[in-house]
């Protein structure tokens, strides 16, 4: 395979391993933390369950520099590819109780019952100590922190008793600090393992260069998606370029107007930005996978990758959102919902990356309802993801907005419901036309998730759950106003 210069630096991969250096040459690029750790690190606390990111059992603590701070996340080890560890800090479980001693976390929970048959307990205890350092998403319920971490011994009860019973614990984190800095480089790096090659660029120029150089190349953002074409799907990838130290690709900007969210925001640290939008949004991307999904899996990625069943998509695209494209040439806008051509075709040149997505921020004659309904609540894909926008002035619906996903080949709108809602009075009697106007717009397939009357008959709930709810009325136990007050 021809390689073209970049000038890229060729070095090792460099990460910090309970605050020592650990450098590995000749990586394979799609080579897992979790394998690393199991195989050639001796490190067998951190467990294998699903290889999928779904279970768990493989949480580790990963962390970047936050000025003279680390910022610490949990992340699933069994789809973490080991050149996006390049220049971070990392934890496993045994970095929990050196020389033997359990911390006060660990302790708690070895007296009280909380590990049964114990193949799930070091990740239990990883985002928990993650949770007691302060790490992201430590400010949620315990219960969501945990909804990535799966017990089949159903030992839940002395596990959330155990987090209620640790208070904060504290980290010393200076010579990590330090450490860390000494690691910064603001070149673009690039190893090279047999014939497949791997670049982590440090700037959106340079890798708009790179793509020029390596249109084919493979993107990786958070891997949740392309780290199951590897483990699950069994997938070799010759080139990659890992977008995770792109600072330019990890803003949020906000203002009375909307919000623009860089490509590189993982869901974790966009969900008070999308809240504030609206709590529905907000509840949405609570449920966007466990929270160690959310702390890898990016807005970029989610929309790139073109998953018919991606949850941020419907609902961008009932809001309005616009996506902003960038290569050597400059920069291209467009609507979000003109980007999804069909099943895995989307409007991006091979030269292309996603940069931003810019959501406007709704009237206050809008009338907003996202929900997503799975098979299990928490940490599923989604069989039916429905986004609703109505523009409701005295009384009569003057615009609609109306996505799904589940529901086609790509994230689309539900046209013909929307032209029978537009113009009509808001009344039950108007929903109720436009729900029967919404089983033309689909053809939904049947899968494991739904068969394709039941996604039609949700579908056509869903927007009946619309109406009712502005009325003030509960719609469901799980509606977000009467779970949270």
């Amino acid at each position: 395979m021809a390689i073209r210069p970049t000038g890229a630096v060729e070095m090792s991969v460099r990460f910090l391993l309970d605050g020592e250096t650990v450098e590995i040459a000749d990586v394979d690029p799609t080579a897992t933390l979790l394998d690393h750790l199991r195989y050639a690190m001796g490190r067998t606390g951190t467990k294998e369950g699903c290889a999928e990111g779904d279970c768990g059992a493989c949480t580790v603590l990963l962390g970047d520099l936050d000025g003279d701070a680390i910022a610490w996340r949990a992340v699933n080890a069994c789809i973490l590819f080991l050149p996006m560890l390049d220049g971070r800090a990392l934890l496993t479980v045994e970095s929990l109780a050196p020389g033997g001693a359990l911390n006060p976390l660990q302790a708690c929970m070895a007296g009280n019952g909380s590990s049964q048959c114990g193949f799930c307990t070091p990740g239990f205890v990883m985002s928990l100590y993650g949770r007691s350092v302060g790490a992201s998403g430590h400010d949620l319920p315990v219960a969501d922190i945990l909804a990535g971490n799966l017990c089949r011994c159903t030992g839940y009860g002395p596990i959330l008793a155990a987090a209620d019973a640790t208070g904060p614990l504290q980290r010393d984190d200076s010579r990590t600090v330090i450490a860390l800095k000494a690691l910064a480089d603001a070149r673009t790096v690039s190893g090279q393992h047999g014939d497949r090659r791997w670049f982590a660029p440090r700037s959106c120029a340079a890798l708009a260069d790179l793509l020029t150089d390596h249109p084919d190349a493979c993107m990786v953002a958070g891997a949740t998606d392309v780290g199951l074409w590897v483990t699950k799907g069994l997938r070799t990838i010759d080139t990659l370029i890992f977008l995770g130290d792109i600072a330019e690709l990890q803003g949020i900007e906000e203002s009375p107007a909307g919000v623009r969210l860089g490509a590189g925001v993982r869901y974790a640290d966009a969900h008070a930005a999308l809240a504030r939008l609206h709590p529905d949004l907000g509840e949405l991307t609570r449920r966007i996978g466990g929270l160690q999904v959310r702390n890898a899996g990016t807005i970029g990625g989610n929309i790139a990758n073109g998953s018919p069943i991606g949850d941020g998509p419907p609902a961008f695209i009932a809001l309005d959102a616009e996506l902003t494209l960038r290569s050597r040439d400059g920069r291209r806008t467009m609507k979000l919902e003109e980007y999804f051509l069909d099943y895995g075709k989307q409007d991006r040149r091979p030269w292309e990356f996603v940069e931003s997505l810019w959501i406007p921020r709704p009237g206050p004659d809008a009338v907003i309802h996202i929900a997503k309904l799975s098979r299990r609540f928490d940490s599923d894909i989604s069989a039916v993801c429905g986004a609703f926008h109505l523009t409701v002035r005295d009384g009569n619906v003057s615009a609609a907005r109306i996505a799904f996903g589940g529901m086609a080949a790509t994230p689309r709108r539900a046209r013909l419901c929307e032209a029978a809602l537009v113009g009509q009075p808001f009344t039950l009697a108007t929903m109720e036309q436009a729900a029967s106007a919404l089983r033309t717009d689909y053809a939904p397939l049947s899968d494991v998730r739904g068969t394709a009357t039941y996604r039609l008959d949700a579908a056509a709930n869903l927007l009946l759950r619309l109406w009712h709810k502005a009325q003030g009325q509960t719609v469901s136990v799980l509606d977000l106003d009467a779970v949270h007050g």
